[in-house]
């Protein structure tokens, strides 16, 4: 884990990790603020942290709920200009799932992953040969939902000796690695959506399109609707593409759980 001496480096990753230190996630739609308090999970109507591993039956339930649970590494550095930049890779065309997609470090919780800040930092190491010691994380978002019903927490890293990093992609699971500069998930440019429909609702997609030396990316799904709100939270103000009047992926979701947890008794 990167040291506080290291914040010496860069005056603004030291502002940034001070203004994220006390950040807390919103609280699920349907739950108080001292109902969601060690809660980490949405959808699941069960406290992740607060069950029982003494019990069996409690311990199934824990390991059921990591099986279905990822973190992904949001891994910010200062870029040249004093811009805050993010890492991404492109998934490996030999995966079954999402060959060729763009992606942040990540993947699915093992059982000897301590949390997810432990997932995210395993996964950073085995994709990309990011060591641990070089990322001080300082925040995790609220979970987002893929549509595979996936809980994916985004943990928020920061590195300050980027010159250290030298990547050593696993070709098994990664074939590029590059870096975009955060605050454009908050602009117009390169921005476009779709509408897609999803269990027979409709929904818009978002998409960023960016070009790099390595050629053109593109960035959507998943990944595109993460790193727009990590730049909201970062920067403290909204994409300046909002005002559709259908919702994203992770909107629909909040609405359809919202719903689903009305009281009509």
């Amino acid at each position: 884990m990167a040291s506080i001496e290291d914040w010496g480096r860069s005056q603004t990753l030291h502002r940034l990790a001070k203004q994220l230190e006390f950040y807390k996630p919103p609280s699920a739609p349907d739950k108080s603020e001292d109902d969601n308090e060690g809660d980490t999970s949405v959808n699941s109507g069960i406290s992740f942290n607060s069950l029982a591993v003494g019990n069996e039956e409690c311990s199934c339930v824990k390991l059921r709920l990591r099986e279905r649970r990822a973190a992904v590494l949001i891994c910010i550095f200062e870029g040249a200009e004093g811009e805050l930049r993010v890492i991404l890779t492109r998934r490996s065309m030999n995966l079954a799932s999402h060959p060729g997609d763009v992606a942040l470090p990540g993947g699915k919780m093992e059982k000897e992953d301590a949390d997810e800040s432990a997932t995210a930092l395993r996964e950073a190491m085995e994709e990309i040969g990011l060591d641990p010691s070089l990322v001080q994380v300082v925040a995790k978002l609220e979970c987002f939902m893929s549509q595979h019903l996936v809980t994916v927490v985004p943990v928020i890293g920061l590195v300050a000796r980027i010159e250290d990093f030298k990547p050593v992609l696993n070709a098994d699971e990664v074939d590029a690695i590059f870096d975009v500069p955060l605050e454009m998930f908050l602009k117009n440019d390169n921005h476009r959506f779709e509408e897609r429909e999803w269990m027979g609702c409709k929904y818009i997609l978002h998409l960023f399109d960016f070009e790099s030396e390595q050629g053109p990316f593109l960035i959507w799904g998943l990944t595109a609707s993460i790193l727009i709100r990590v730049a909201a939270v970062i920067y403290q103000q909204p994409p300046l593409f909002q005002g559709h009047s259908l919702p994203d992926f992770q909107e629909l979701q909040k609405a359809l759980h919202s719903v689903h947890n009305v009281d009509v008794t």
